[in-house]
């Protein structure tokens, strides 16, 4: 009886999976994965086919596509509040003042940036001197006008 030399195993590339013209637009990201055989006894005794090629390499293109593309993690929404309320002419028109010397300084602004940023300031203010400043603001008589 004659001995059967065993078939040498022979080597798989890596497949690269296919791209359809929508998916090349899109940046992806991209992974190397290297795809060993595993070296069995029963298929080193039988020869190779092409059955056994296909399987494994569908399986190593299976693998790059399961892996996700890295997400962006965004900042949460901060949730807005709209108000209003009733100011004198006088200190409303410094408003307008305010936003023109801020024009030609080269940084325009908006009203609700000007209110924001004075309480910024009376925040950063220590107890005593935001209790001067206050005690300078008039009150006034809240709510609209009747007609």
């Amino acid at each position: 009886m004659t001995k059967r030399k065993p078939a040498k195993p022979t080597a798989l590339k890596p497949v690269a999976p296919k791209v359809t013209p929508a998916q090349a637009s899109k940046p992806a990201v991209t992974a190397t994965i290297a795809v060993k055989p595993a070296i069995n006894k029963a298929v080193i005794a039988k020869p190779a086919t092409s059955k056994a090629v296909v399987s494994v390499t569908k399986t190593a293109v299976k693998k790059v596509a399961a892996t996700q593309p890295v997400k962006i993690v965004k900042a949460p929404k901060v949730k807005m509040e709209r108000d209003s309320f009733t100011m004198p002419k006088a200190e409303y028109a410094q408003f307008h003042v305010l936003k023109e010397r801020l024009q030609k300084l080269g940084s325009p602004v908006k009203k609700s940036e000007l209110l924001r940023a004075g309480i910024m300031q009376l925040s950063a203010m220590t107890d005593a001197a935001l209790s001067a400043v206050m005690s300078k603001v008039p009150t006034i008589k809240t709510g609209r006008p009747k007609k």
